[in-house]
């Protein structure tokens, strides 16, 4: 078994990084869709709501997955992270089109 440097987590905290910077830009989308910005219709407010508990079910079980089959904790996070991180990235491209227009 190797041994797990700080370098290891560098990777995950990169990751981690750009999935928060993401969640931002979702939620000031969502709040300037909400305030009327732009026409942000029921089903948003819903996916809001509901997409929080899949993708933490998800996560949740991407790590112990991850954590059972022996992974080290650097690739424990990055397994966590990436149901998470593919909601931040998709919600914020989906936002991000509507916003825009384009």
């Amino acid at each position: 078994m190797r041994i797990v440097t700080p370098f290891d987590f560098l990777a995950p905290a990169l990751e981690a990084s750009t999935m928060l910077a993401e969640a931002q830009m979702v939620i000031g989308l969502r709040l300037a869709g909400l305030a009327g910005f732009w026409p942000m219709g029921q089903a948003e407010t819903n996916r809001m709501m509901s997409e929080k508990l899949s993708a933490g079910m998800d996560s949740a079980q991407a790590a112990l997955r991850a954590g059972l089959a022996g992974d080290s904790l650097p690739d424990v996070a990055m397994a966590a992270m990436k149901p998470l991180r593919q909601k931040t990235k998709s919600n914020a491209r989906r936002l991000r089109r509507k916003a825009t227009g384009v």
